[in-house]
């Protein structure tokens, strides 16, 4: 059983989904100070010195705190649009390169492949336009 489980551990894309979250978790974290610690406090200057995390409102007994909630929304959306970069950057780098330019035409008389610059057929002679 330890056998397996060494194996299932090792084996690439657990380890690579490992990675991920760990580099995600890291990168969550960054995001969240970018957007607490830089801009939302630079949006709450250009709105008057507004601090968002201490926007809420009381309704009864709960107090809802929308500023903390925008600020996670943000932090969401800078996430997604890096998330967005990488995936788009890695499909890129998938595409195929484009066929090559063809180095071989077809004979319209004896059907045989022949050179795209031969004006005569080396098979059958015949001149081709």
């Amino acid at each position: 059983m330890l056998k397996e489980f060494k194996e299932f551990v090792m084996r690439g894309n657990v380890l690579d989904m490992a990675v991920g979250v760990i580099i995600g978790g890291a990168f969550g974290k960054i995001v969240g100070s970018l957007v607490n610690d830089i801009l939302m406090p630079l949006v709450g200057l250009l709105m008057g010195g507004v601090n968002f995390s201490e926007l809420s409102v009381t309704v009864g007994n709960a107090t809802i705190m929308w500023g903390l909630f925008l600020q996670t929304v943000v932090d969401f959306l800078i996430i997604a649009f890096v998330i967005f970069l990488i995936v788009k950057s890695a499909n890129n780098m998938k595409k195929a390169p484009p066929p090559a330019d063809p180095t071989t035409k077809e004979c319209p008389h004896c059907i045989s492949a022949i050179s795209i610059k031969a004006t005569r057929c080396p098979n059958c002679t015949s001149e081709i336009g």
